[in-house]
């Protein structure tokens, strides 16, 4: 049965009152809703149009899925394809292990551990270009400052970014140096943000330091773990600045990731078979990440 509720108020239906819900909230949305679009919908979509096209600055022609046909026909391609998730994977792999073992050491009892804590911080804030030009001197195969210490004890130093067979390997090695410092930052927060309870529960029932690592630090810490793996992931699919300061793209093809391989298309005039590149790079992140954060989120749901 409806009743008239108070004056001025909506009809109640059975006793209790419905809601109107105003509009007006809603239009606070509306002015970053327009900001996405335009920054991020709109060009997005342009780059899947262009991506199907042969393009220049002033006219395009349609071509379907050429581009894309090209691109997984071209060996170097592939191969900056290939760099693209083996770079990703050693570099996000590295910086959970070592952003762990630092922010075990930077939250036990030791001297100068805000000074240390601010050491280890401070790659991050260096320009990855200068990061970049400064390895590339030390890393020198003959006149390097790491190779002539290498030297002093009787070792030859390898061509670090002049072997082919190393080249990807020593960028990635600087860029887990570069961001090991924000890894170490996230894991701190999620060690500190641990109850005590725990460790004395652990404590009284005669578990060791390894114990308390594995059954205590490690599953209580899985949010930074996980915030830390999709961070560095997503950054190592994404990596051009070290890459193009340090060997662009070389030896040959040998250190090539996508956005590099991207740049160099762009370079020589080839607009669509480059923006096709966009398109590939970022359907890869959304097939490898979104999964990836999907598993990690659930495991941490799950305990």
């Amino acid at each position: 049965m409806t009743v008239l509720s108070e004056a001025g108020s909506a009809p109640t239906h059975g006793g209790r009152r419905a809601i109107r819900r105003s509009p007006y909230p809603g239009w606070f949305f509306l002015p970053a809703a327009l900001i996405y679009g335009v920054l991020f919908l709109a060009p997005t979509f342009a780059s899947l149009y262009f991506s199907l096209t042969r393009w220049t600055l002033f006219n395009s022609t349609f071509i379907g899925l050429d581009n894309f046909a090209q691109f997984f026909r071209e060996p170097f391609l592939v191969q900056g394809l290939v760099n693209t998730v083996l770079y990703a994977a050693i570099t996000s792999g590295l910086k959970v292990v070592l952003g762990m073992l630092l922010a075990l050491l930077l939250t036990s009892a030791i001297m100068g551990r805000g000074y240390l804590r601010s050491v280890v911080f401070f790659p991050v804030l260096v320009s990855t270009v200068g990061v970049g030009i400064t390895f590339t001197v030390l890393m020198h195969p003959t006149q390097g400052m790491i190779n002539e210490t290498l030297a002093l004890f009787g070792i030859k130093g390898p061509g670090w970014l002049v072997d082919p067979r190393l080249a990807l390997f020593s960028v990635a090695l600087v860029d887990v140096w570069k961001g090991v410092g924000l890894a170490t930052v996230i894991y701190i927060a999620g060690i500190v943000a641990i109850p005590k309870d725990y460790y004395e529960a652990a404590r009284i029932d005669g578990a060791t330091r390894w114990q308390n690592f594995l059954y205590v630090t490690l599953p209580l810490s899985r949010p930074a773990t996980a915030t830390v793996i999709i961070l560095s992931f997503i950054g190592g699919l994404r990596t051009f600045d070290l890459i193009w300061a340090m060997t662009r793209g070389g030896p040959g093809f040998a250190s090539d990731t996508i956005a590099s391989v991207i740049y160099k298309q762009y370079q020589a005039g080839f607009y669509g078979l480059s923006t096709a590149g966009n398109v590939v790079l970022f359907v890869l992140i959304g097939i490898l990440v979104v999964p990836l954060t999907m598993f990690l989120n659930r495991k941490q749901g799950h305990e």
